[in-house]
C-alpha cells in the first residue's frame, strides 16, 4: 500500500507557495521583456507623480511581505531538513551551521571555512530579498518611445516648382523685381535678429504663427499638432503666397508597435524627435576690395528732393533720394531707390540717423555657375558707417533636419544638406525675393532694422567700439551672415506654412506628388517598467537562490521520511534554543570545557538525536554517535 509521509502535505504547501512567488517574479519580468515597456493605469501614474513617497512606501511594504514569506518558507524547509539530518551522525559544528541557517544567522569559524562561507552566503541572499523585490516592483521614470510617421509639403521637387510658378502668376509676381512681392511681414527681420544674436550668446527664441522656435526655424514647419501654433482658419485669399497666419495641417500619427494590445500611456509629458525637410543657407560676407572689378556698387548720386529750412524740430526739414546701383553679372545691373530724412542742407546726423541700403541680385555673379545662389550688396552710412561696402554670397541648401519638440519649443539641427538643383529655380527666386523684400522694407527714413540689429548685438556682446571701423569687423560680418541665414530659413517656413495651412488644398490633403514623408519618435515621459538593464535579473537572483534551496530542503525531508517510514512524532525545532537545551541535558553529553582547545574538540564531536518509541517521541536527547546501539536498546529510536 502506498504510504504518504506525515510531512508530505506540509512540504508540498511550502514548495507550491515558493514556486508561486517565484513564478510571479519571473512572470512579471517576462512580461516586461516581452512587451519592452509596461506602465500602470493613468490614475496610478498620477498618484505616483504627486505622492511618490507614499506609494514608494506601499511598494516597499509589498516587497517586505513577499520577502518575509519567502524567508519563512525557507526557514520551515531547512528546519525540517535539519531534523531529519540529525537522525544520522552529525558534528556539532555542522549542527551549529544548520541552526544558523534556520535562524537566518551566521557562524564565523575560520577553522571551518566552508560552513562559514555557506552561512554568510545564505545570510546575504536573505537580506537581499527585500531589495530584490523592491527593485523589481518599483516603477521608475522613463521615456516610452513610439515611432511616428506622416507627411508634409515637398518644396524640393519639380511638381512644387511648377505649382510655385503658377502661384507667382496668380499673385501677379511676374519677376523677382516686382515691387508687389510683399507677401511677408516682420517675421523675416525677427528671424534674422534671433539667429544673429544667438551666435553671440543672446537669447534666441523666435515666434511665428503661434509656434515657438529655438534660435531660427531651420526652414521647417511644425509636424506635431500640439506645437503647430495658430488654430485660426484663414480666408480664401490668405493661403499659399497670401499666407497671413492660420492652422497648419498636421497628419503625423503614431505607428502601432509589435504589441497593439498594449495601450500607449498619456504620460506626464511628450517630446518628439522628427526627421523633416528643411532649408538653410551658407552665407559668406566680406568687404569689397578696390581691385575687385567684377563687383560694381555705386552709392554716389544722392540728391535733395525736399527742403524746408523753416521746419520745426518735430517736422521733416529735408529728404534725400538715393539711387543705389549694383552690377549683378556681365549683362545685368540693378537699381534701388531709397529716401532718407536729412536737414535742410542735405546733411544727416552721424549719431541719430542711419542708412544701410542693400541690393539683392537673384543669381550668382559668375554666369558659369549653377543657378543655385544669390548675392547681396550692402553698405552702411552715418551711424552704420562701421559696415563698409560689402558683398554676401548666399547659397541656399536643402536639408534633412532633426527637429526636437520639447517643452513648447522647437529646436532643429540640420544633419545633411544638398545644394539647389535646376528644378529649384522658382524656389530660389522666392528665397531671393524674401531677402530683397527684407532689404527694402528694413530701411526707414532715419534708421535700418538690419543696421540696428548689427549695432545692438555688437554692443551687447563686446567691450570694444563699433564706430569708426575700430570694432571687430569679423564679428560684424559674422552677424550679417547669421542675419541673412535666419531670413532664408524663415522664407522656407513661411512658404511651407502657406501651402500647408487649412484650405490650401482640397480636403486639406497634400497630393502625393507634393508630399514628403516625415518620420520620427515620440518620447512619452511616464513611470513603469522597461527592459533597460540587467538590474531586474540581478533582483531575481536572491529570490531564485532561496527558492532552489527551499525546494532542495523540502525534497530531502520528503525522501528521508519515506526511507524512515515513521509515524507522527512530536516536533523537534533545532532553531529553538529551549529544544536544544532540553535534548542536550537529557543526553548528558560528555563535552570538554570552554577553553580554545575544548571548543575546537567539541565542534568535531558527532551526535544523533534519539527519541522514545512508545509515547510519540515525547522524550528526546542528544547522544554521542557511537553510543547509538545502547540508546536504542533502552526503548529509544533515532528521530525521523
Amino acid at each position: 500500500m502506498f504510504w504518504v509521509p506525515t510531512n508530505f502535505l506540509r512540504h508540498t504547501a511550502v514548495i507550491s507557495s515558493q514556486v508561486i512567488i517565484l513564478t510571479f517574479g519571473y512572470g512579471f519580468l517576462g512580461a516586461v521583456l516581452y512587451y519592452d515597456y509596461l506602465s500602470p493605469p493613468e490614475q496610478v501614474g498620477d498618484l505616483w507623480r504627486h505622492h511618490p513617497g507614499e506609494l514608494t512606501m506601499v511598494v516597499t511594504l509589498i516587497a517586505t511581505v513577499l520577502s518575509v514569506i519567502t524567508a519563512t518558507l525557507f526557514a520551515i524547509s531547512i528546519k525540517e531538513a535539519l531534523r531529519h539530518r540529525m537522525s544520522r551522525p552529525i558534528s556539532l559544528i555542522q549542527l551549529s551551521a544548520g541552526v544558523a541557517l534556520a535562524k537566518g544567522s551566521i557562524i564565523l569559524r575560520p577553522e571551518h571555512l566552508r560552513l562559514t562561507t555557506l552561512t554568510l552566503f545564505v545570510f546575504g541572499v536573505l537580506r537581499l530579498l527585500t531589495a530584490g523585490w523592491t527593485t523589481l516592483l518599483t516603477p521608475t521614470y522613463f521615456l516610452w518611445p513610439v515611432q511616428m510617421r506622416g507627411s508634409e509639403i515637398d518644396i524640393t521637387g519639380p511638381a512644387f516648382s511648377t505649382l510655385l510658378s503658377a502661384e507667382f502668376q496668380n499673385q501677379g509676381l511676374a519677376a523677382i523685381q516686382d515691387n508687389s512681392f510683399e507677401v511677408l511681414d516682420i517675421g523675416g527681420m525677427l528671424s534674422g535678429f534671433s539667429a544673429a544674436g544667438f551666435t553671440y550668446g543672446l537669447p534666441g527664441t523666435f515666434n511665428f504663427n503661434g509656434a515657438k522656435y529655438n534660435v531660427s526655424t531651420q526652414g521647417i514647419v511644425p509636424t506635431i499638432e500640439n506645437y503647430s501654433g495658430s488654430d485660426g482658419v484663414p480666408g480664401a485669399n490668405s493661403t499659399r503666397l497670401g499666407f497671413c497666419g492660420g492652422n497648419v495641417t498636421v497628419n503625423t500619427e503614431p505607428i502601432l508597435g509589435e504589441h497593439p494590445g498594449v495601450s500607449i500611456p498619456q504620460g506626464f509629458s511628450r517630446n518628439y524627435s522628427m526627421l523633416q525637410q528643411g532649408l538653410t543657407a551658407n552665407v559668406s560676407c566680406r568687404a569689397l576690395g578696390s581691385n575687385e572689378t567684377q563687383y560694381v556698387w555705386n552709392t554716389n548720386n544722392p540728391y535733395l528732393i525736399y527742403s524746408n529750412a523753416a521746419a520745426s524740430n518735430y517736422s521733416i526739414a529735408g529728404l534725400k533720394l538715393w539711387n543705389i546701383t549694383a552690377k549683378c553679372d556681365a549683362n545685368t545691373s540693378m537699381m534701388q531707390e531709397y529716401v532718407t530724412m536729412v536737414d535742410a542742407s542735405g546733411n544727416a546726423s552721424l549719431i541719430a540717423s542711419g542708412f544701410l541700403p542693400s541690393i539683392v541680385c537673384p543669381g550668382p555673379m559668375n554666369t558659369n555657375q549653377a543657378y543655385a545662389s544669390f548675392t547681396i550688396y550692402s553698405q552702411g552710412f552715418y551711424k552704420y558707417r562701421f559696415l563698409d561696402a560689402s558683398v554676401c554670397e548666399v547659397n541656399p541648401l536643402l536639408t534633412t533636419v532633426r527637429a526636437n519638440y520639447s517643452n513648447g519649443l522647437i529646436s532643429s539641427e540640420a544633419i545633411s544638406s544638398t545644394p539647389l538643383q535646376s528644378e529649384n529655380v522658382e524656389l530660389l527666386s522666392f528665397v531671393a525675393g524674401v531677402a530683397r523684400f527684407q532689404a527694402i522694407t528694413s530701411q526707414g527714413l532715419t534708421s535700418s532694422a538690419i543696421g540696428d540689429t548689427l549695432y545692438s548685438i555688437y554692443s551687447s556682446t563686446t567691450n570694444t567700439s563699433i564706430d569708426d571701423n575700430l570694432g571687430n569687423q569679423t564679428q560684424v560680418y559674422k552677424e550679417l551672415e547669421e542675419y541673412w541665414r535666419g531670413v532664408v530659413e524663415f522664407s522656407a517656413t513661411f512658404l511651407r506654412s502657406g501651402f500647408m495651412v487649412v484650405g490650401s488644398f482640397p480636403d486639406n490633403t497634400i497630393p502625393d506628388n507634393l508630399s514628403s514623408p516625415v518620420n520620427g519618435t515620440m518620447y512619452i515621459s511616464t513611470i513603469g517598467w522597461t527592459r533597460r538593464s540587467t538590474s531586474y535579473f540581478v533582483a531575481l537572483f536572491p529570490i531564485t537562490i532561496i527558492t532552489i534551496l527551499t525546494f532542495a530542503c523540502a525534497l530531502y525531508s520528503i525522501l528521508q521520511a519515506r526511507k524512515e517510514n515513521g509515524s507522527y512524532r512530536t516536533t523537534f525545532d533545532a532553531s529553538n534554543t529551549l529544544h536544544l537545551i532540553m535534548a542536550s541535558a537529557a543526553g548528558s553529553l560528555p563535552l570538554e570545557d570552554f577553553n580554545n582547545r575544548g571548543i575546537i574538540n567539541n565542534e568535531d564531536v558527532k551526535v544523533q538525536l534519539v527519541e522514545s518509541e512508545n509515547d510519540y517521541g515525547v522524550k528526546k536527547k542528544f547522544v554521542i554517535a557511537d553510543q547509538r546501539d545502547s540508546v536504542v536498546d533502552g526503548n529509544a529510536r533515532v528521530i525521523i
